[in-house]
């Protein structure tokens, strides 16, 4: 079983922490889903990493080449065609336990400085906890991502 890991934002926004986050997941060589809730944030996601430094393969799902990617953007509701390891999920995007037990790993990224995002991520912490998902919390509040207790 793999475990979820929730990086609060309080610095910065996930286009940031999103090649970090990818980055460590292809050098462990998992496949990974980037899922949202918005096909144009999706999209505006994708031009970022495009644009960004360093080199991050990825595409839009619904592409003709989806189960060839190494990073696959996706919306609630599409399925990852890439043999997925690590789910990455932002803007409140469901993740569900028994997704994080076939996975290697699970992100949920969330922006602290929203009320609304703050509460959904702590709803999806005690839901997966409650299913016995091992949760991780990260927090960048002091300058750089530490683990917290």
């Amino acid at each position: 079983m793999g475990s979820a890991l929730f990086y609060h934002l309080t610095r910065s926004g996930p286009v940031q922490l999103l090649p970090m986050l990818i980055g460590k997941s292809l050098q462990a060589g998992w496949r990974v889903e980037l899922r949202g809730r918005d096909r144009a944030r999706q999209v505006m996601l994708d031009e970022a990493l495009w644009l960004g430094e360093g080199f991050l393969p990825h595409g839009l799902a619904g592409g003709p080449h989806d189960a060839r990617q190494p990073v696959l953007l996706t919306v609630e509701g599409q399925t990852a065609a890439n043999e997925v390891r690590c789910l990455i999920a932002v803007d409140g995007a469901e993740v569900i336990s028994a997704e994080c037990q076939e996975l290697e790993r699970a992100c949920i990224v969330f922006d602290g400085n929203d009320p609304g995002a703050l509460e959904r991520a702590r709803a999806q912490w005690r839901v997966l906890k409650a299913e016995g998902v091992t949760a991780e919390y990260w927090s960048e509040a002091g300058g750089r991502w530490e683990r917290k207790q």
